[in-house]
Order: C-alpha cells, then sequence, then structure tokens
C-alpha cells in the first residue's frame, strides 16, 4: 500500500510503500510516549525505507536519543537512529535506525493516506506506562504486554493474512 504523509504545517511530505499498513501497536515507552505522543503512547506503522520520498527534505531534522538498546548505539554513545521531525512545526514524522533492515517506522497520526481498522491494538511496554494512562481491559482485542511481544509488526500481518504482498 502506498502511504502519503505530512507534518502539521506541509513543510513536509513523503510517500513510502508499505506492505504492514495495520496501525496496531501502541507503544507506551518513554520514548514513544515523549518524542510522539501525547495521549500516553505511540502508534508506529511500518514503511520501507528504499521506497521513502520526501518534498521538504530540508525541513528536517534528526534527534538521536538514548535508549537501552545497546545494539543501536553508535560509537558517540547515542542511537544509530532516531526520530525525524519537521523544524517548522515541530511534528514528529518516523523513527529509523539504519542498523534494523530496510524497516523505517512512520508515527500513524502523520499518515494522509486512510488506514485500514485493524481488528485489535496491541498495548506493549506497559512496564514503563504513566499511572494516568488508561488503557481498556486485556482481551482478544487489546492483548498487553510489560514489554515488547515476541511478534514484530510483520509478523503479525503475515500471521493473520494481512501482509500486503504486492505493496500497491
Amino acid at each position: 500500500m502506498r502511504l502519503e504523509g505530512s507534518c502539521l504545517c506541509g513543510a513536509v511530505k513523503f510517500s513510502c510503500i508499505s506492505r504492514t499498513p495495520y496501525a496496531v501497536n501502541r507503544c507506551y515507552c518513554s520514548i514513544c510516549r515523549k518524542a510522539a505522543g501525547g495521549g500516553g503512547y505511540s502508534i508506529n506503522i511500518m514503511g520501507e525505507y528504499d521506497t521513502l520520498d520526501i518534498e521538504g527534505e530540508e525541513n528536517l531534522k534528526l534527534y538521536r536519543h538514548d535508549n537501552n538498546d545497546r545494539n543501536s548505539y553508535a560509537e558517540d554513545g547515542r542511537n544509530a537512529g532516531g526520530r525525524y521531525f519537521c523544524t517548522q512545526c515541530g511534528t514528529v514524522m518516523w523513527n529509523h535506525n539504519p542498523r534494523h533492515g530496510q524497516w523505517f517506522y512512520p508515527i500513524a497520526g502523520v499518515i494522509d493516506t486512510p488506514l485500514p481498522v485493524p481488528p485489535e491494538q496491541k498495548h506493549f511496554m506497559l512496564a514503563h506506562k504513566p499511572d494516568w494512562v488508561l488503557i481498556p481491559d486485556e482481551d482478544e482485542a487489546n492483548p498487553r504486554f510489560d514489554h515488547y511481544p515476541d511478534e514484530g509488526i510483520e509478523d503479525w500481518h503475515k500471521s493473520r493474512g494481512l501482509y500486503d504482498e504486492s505493496g500497491d
């Protein structure tokens, strides 16, 4: 599925192919929550980095944060990747770490293309969730995880027959 996205002010626009367009993952870690949340969590989807086409790239800046994933660190001790945001309006656009393969992770809220409705919403990194954030009771449509679940975005889509093989 071809996705189109933009920041709040329109200075940055992008498109990419996503074979995994369901916005299924709600992450409550402090990085997602603070960098792109507002509601106590962030929803990232997955795009293919080599299909990323950016208009207004001069308005993008990379913030390289610290985290606990030692495999993601660069030689200077900061994350090898990070969050890209618009320098004009501050909108966080996506997360990308070149050490994590061909994927990048647009924030679902910046996608302008209508996304399909997911059959469930996974709530994870709940060990880091602030007390004021309320989440639905756990059931089949709202599984919960204290940390990252074993099943990644691509695996989730494939196991439910929702993986877009064509990329159209």
